[in-house]
């Protein structure tokens, strides 16, 4: 089986790199090598003293051997807007086949790669295109992360259904709760549980102050480890 994984979203700050960290911290206690790679960024910060974006630097540190930031991220934008209103702005175009020979080098370089997208799945990367498209050339199955808050089954629905209208393989979801205060989370799972026939991989409880090493245990990879 092919152990690259695309890692998208059914809106934007839903938490797809902590489900990611979350994800490569689960493999990282099986021994094996993992890599997550963020290729388009949006928004730098400083963290620790490094400029860079922060979702790249967290993705870098659950990587279980050394990484240049420029080998995860193929392009990071200052502005913390749209991919495709930043390549614009700084006058850069996204070329999807560099993007693909990054990964593929990484791929051989560790047992699992997570390439987390920006945003949700169909959000443009230039005037025609979108991660739907980018998830085309890469041609590897997709994780799709759920936030799990009011309208999120409709959302979750309409998002399986354009990765499956594509003809790409959608391996597996997890949810994660990002309401607090949500009355209904474990309703709406079960709702989405009945109608989306992959597997729920995990389900991440609200959890601002565990840390990774807790959560990776709501992780129920299928066996292929």
């Amino acid at each position: 089986m092919d152990n690259s994984f695309f890692v998208t979203g059914t809106d934007t700050g839903i938490g797809k790199t902590f489900v990611t960290c979350v994800l490569m911290n689960y493999i990282n206690s099986k021994q094996k090598k993992v890599i997550g790679m963020k290729p388009i960024a949006a928004g730098v910060d400083e963290v620790n003293g490094q400029v860079a974006n922060e979702d790249v630097l967290l993705l870098k540190k659950e990587c279980n051997f050394q990484l240049n930031l420029d080998e995860i991220n193929s392009y990071s934008f200052p502005e913390p807007i749209a991919p495709h209103i930043a390549a614009i702005k700084n006058n850069i175009d996204i070329d999807f086949e560099n993007i693909k020979i990054h990964a593929q080098n990484l791929k051989k370089r560790t047992d699992f790669l997570f390439i987390e997208g920006a945003g949700g799945y169909l959000v443009p990367l230039n005037e025609k295109e979108t991660i739907a498209d980018l998830v085309d050339v890469l041609n590897i199955p997709v994780i799709l992360v759920v936030g799990i808050k009011l309208g999120c089954i409709n959302h979750s629905l309409l998002t399986v259904e354009a990765i499956l209208s594509r003809g790409q393989k959608l391996f597996g979801w997890i949810a994660n709760i990002v309401d607090k205060d949500m009355l209904v989370a474990d309703e709406n799972i079960s709702s989405l549980k009945q109608r989306i026939k992959q597997p729920l991989i995990g389900t991440i409880p609200y959890s601002p102050d565990k840390k990774l090493d807790d959560l990776k245990n709501y992780i129920s990879w299928p066996d292929i480890l």
